[in-house]
């Protein structure tokens, strides 16, 4: 008897495991949508390609950072100038938009693509759907504010999502984009760890996930791009990865 519960307890405990881990993944029960599939069934309303890079014929990859403005944004932004490197910048609301609202602006100003990052960083699947939307609702609406647009896209906190997120996503107009690479930045402030993840993980059509709230993450960042290039790679925002198609709302993105 005490074996059989001691088996129990292992099963249940290996199920706990793997439920865990699906839903971190965020997508294991929802459809999504790759750079690749889009781009091969374009909406009917696209026209051309932003920026004019075709990532059908060319190796492109997306970087992305989320949870700022930051304090560390403007050095960012500085290097991205530089190298000539779009970005998408999913933002976060609460103490960031509206303590950088000057900062905001210049992502925009500058040609990045403006997304969103909810407001309060909860994890929607555990909200009621009022608390979803006012979750992605309110960036929505502070982004417009400061950049006179709102965003297309939407990055779901640790990218737990499900099909009534994507419904609520779709009333709202924006589309989910996950990630195929992640540095796990929150974890380490060695810029070189950082870097070495990267590299290891990006290929073709690849998402790379960075946050520029982190202290070892921008000084990677150069490294990331002039390795990434030497191998072939042209940078692009997610809206130029899956041109000529536009982002479908309620549609979840990831390679």
């Amino acid at each position: 008897m005490k074996i059989k519960r001691i088996r129990t307890a292992v099963t249940a405990a290996l199920v706990t495991t793997v439920s865990v881990s699906l839903a971190v993944s965020g997508c294991a029960k929802v459809d999504t949508v790759s750079p690749d599939d889009a781009r091969k069934e374009p909406a009917p309303q696209a026209a051309g390609k932003p920026g004019g890079t075709d990532c059908g014929e060319t190796k492109c990859v997306a970087l992305t950072f989320d949870a700022g403005p930051s304090q560390n944004t403007p050095k960012l932004l500085d290097i991205l100038k530089k190298d000539k490197v779009p970005a998408t910048f999913f933002l976060l609301g609460k103490k960031h938009i509206d303590r950088y609202p000057e900062l905001v602006r210049r992502i925009a100003n500058e040609g990045h693509e403006v997304a969103n990052h909810t407001w309060s960083h909860g994890i929607l699947t555990d909200l009621s759907d009022e608390e979803v939307r006012e979750e992605i609702g309110r960036p929505q609406r502070e982004i417009k504010k400061l950049t006179g647009t709102e965003p297309t896209l939407m990055r779901p906190p640790q990218g737990r999502t499900d099909d009534n997120i994507s419904e609520i996503s779709k009333s709202l107009g924006v589309s989910q984009v996950l990630w195929s690479v992640t540095a796990k930045d929150y974890q380490t402030t060695d810029s070189k760890l950082i870097k070495k993840r990267v590299l290891e993980q990006t290929e073709r059509d690849g998402i790379i996930l960075l946050h520029d709230i982190y202290k070892g993450t921008v000084p990677a960042v150069p490294g990331i791009i002039k390795a990434l290039k030497k191998k072939g790679y042209t940078f692009v925002t997610v809206p130029e990865l899956l041109a000529p198609a536009k982002p479908v709302p309620g549609t979840i993105y990831r390679p």
